[in-house]
């Protein structure tokens, strides 16, 4: 009897167990339910992006979580409301953790489909495409998959070509910029050598006006030392006249003097 009451208590207990799971469980798929709710309202507003539902939702899967975090399926979820709320890193990273736990081919090219639009979005082109890569090799035949590689190629390919020709008209504004200052120099020498010309010309203009001067005095005292010397000459000259002069009075007068002599001697001497 006693053992019976034993056996029923444990029975009474495993139920509780039992019963404890299925509510939590319950609740844990509640919060899913309201989620995926939250998550199609915002999906069929099409007139804006509503972010608040999509945040909602996000809560609500994370509520499931608490007591199943590693449910790939709800953190598939959480990804979605993050992309949806253009956290597209955070998104990006949800889908990498479940890529990576993931044994599922289907589930994990789902996984790197996502993980290649949160890149696209973030415009990291190139590591978009090989998201897309690992997703066709998990799975093949996913079409959306193929279309998303495609335009990520195509707008990489659009991109060099812009890239391409944004240098080439980088070289050209270089080479306008070099013809430019190219040009800028010839004028500025071009300048220099106009005003070296012209302070040369200046300068020499001076040079040749300072020998005018030097010559034209030069000149001039050559004319005023002439016309002193012709002046001394002409002084000389009266003077020397002069003397010549008083030379010939001075002779004349002893030529009369001496002709008076004599005939006073011949008067003297005279034979009456």
């Amino acid at each position: 009897m006693r053992r019976h009451t034993i056996k029923y208590t444990a029975l009474f207990s495993i139920l509780l167990v039992l019963l404890s799971i299925t509510v939590q469980a319950q609740n844990e798929r509640k919060f899913v339910r309201q989620g995926n709710s939250l998550y199609e309202q915002a999906l069929a507003d099409t007139t804006k992006q509503d972010t608040a539902l999509y945040n909602q939702a996000e809560v609500a899967y994370r509520r499931a979580l608490d007591k199943r975090p590693d449910d790939l399926k709800w953190n598939f979820n959480v990804g979605d409301a993050q992309y949806k709320q253009m956290q597209f890193d955070q998104a990006q990273s949800t889908f990498e953790e479940i890529a990576e736990k993931s044994t599922d081919k289907n589930e994990k090219a789902r996984a790197f489909h996502n993980i290649g639009n949160s890149l696209l979005m973030q415009k990291k082109i190139d590591e978009s495409i090989e998201a897309y890569k690992k997703a066709l090799r998990n799975n093949p035949n996913d079409l959306d998959t193929k279309y998303n590689l495609l335009y990520a190629m195509d707008l990489k390919k659009k991109q060099e070509e812009q890239k391409k020709k944004q240098d080439k008209n980088k070289d050209q504004d270089k080479n306008k910029d070099q013809k430019d200052k190219d040009k800028d120099k010839q004028d500025q020498n071009k300048d220099q050598n106009k005003d070296q010309n012209k302070d040369q010309n200046k300068d020499q203009q001076d040079k040749n006006q300072d020998q005018n001067k030097d010559q034209q005095k030069q000149n001039q005292d050559q004319q005023q030392q002439q016309q002193q010397e012709q002046k001394i000459s002409k002084e000389n000259a009266e003077r020397l006249l002069q003397a010549l002069q008083n030379d010939e009075e001075k002779i004349q007068e002893k030529v009369k003097k001496a002709k008076a002599a004599k005939a006073k001697q011949r008067t003297t001497d005279k034979d009456w």
